[in-house]
């Protein structure tokens, strides 16, 4: 897997046929602000996985889509906006979601929470992992709260995730690791249950039907 040049663009996209039979990973990049800190520790993170081997990995960027902050009304007929549309075909394809956030008031995102709230059946039934990064005590609200949001979608949120505190000392300005190996552990204990959940979620949604009451 090869990450596009954050000098050039965010967003890496991997067909299925560079990496045929392999679960598909989206990472996603959760900031949308300007002069923004997370394309650094997301495209850390895609490289990692890349490495690790075990998935086809898509690295998306929200700040490449324009998502309506008000959701869409009760017609199911209403066409989505073309953005929506866009964003939900490439969750649709995921397998497994990394979702990399930084603290926000002790919190997440609002840009992030809309970009989740458009969709549903996108997340259902899929394992979700998180990169946090903020200070010395902020990087673990964000992942807390959003571990409640993703249940509520029938997803399954991982137990462990990777947390950046202090994250200005965590890479050089070349947006490299500074203790690459360390931080490599992290990420690929990460990976190896996510692609344990990936594989054995994808299983149990081809061979039998989830139980009734799950919204579409």
């Amino acid at each position: 897997m090869t990450v596009t040049d954050q000098s050039t663009a965010t967003t890496s996209r991997i067909t299925d046929q560079d990496a045929p039979g392999l679960p598909r990973l989206a990472v996603i990049i959760g900031s949308t602000r300007p002069d923004r800190f997370a394309p650094t520790p997301a495209g850390w993170f895609a490289a990692e996985a890349g490495t690790h081997g075990q998935f086809d990995v898509d690295l998306i960027d929200l700040a490449e889509f324009d998502l309506p902050a008000q959701l869409g009304g009760n017609d199911p007929d209403a066409a989505a906006p073309e953005d929506v549309r866009r964003l939900g075909e490439r969750l649709a394809r995921a397998d497994a979601f990394v979702v990399v956030t930084p603290t926000y008031n002790r919190s997440y995102p609002p840009a992030l929470k809309a970009a989740i709230d458009w969709f549903y059946s996108e997340w259902s039934l899929k394992p979700v992992g998180f990169v946090a990064y903020g200070g010395h005590f902020g990087a673990f609200p964000p992942i807390e709260h959003l571990r409640g949001v993703f249940v509520e979608f029938h997803a399954v949120p991982l137990r462990d995730a990777v947390v950046l505190q202090d994250f200005w000392e965590r890479f050089d300005h070349d947006g490299r690791a500074v203790d690459a190996e360390r931080m490599g552990r992290w990420a690929h204990r990460m990976l190896d249950q996510l692609g344990w959940w990936a594989l054995s979620l994808a299983e149990s949604r081809q061979r039998r039907p989830y139980p009734e009451g799950i919204a579409e």
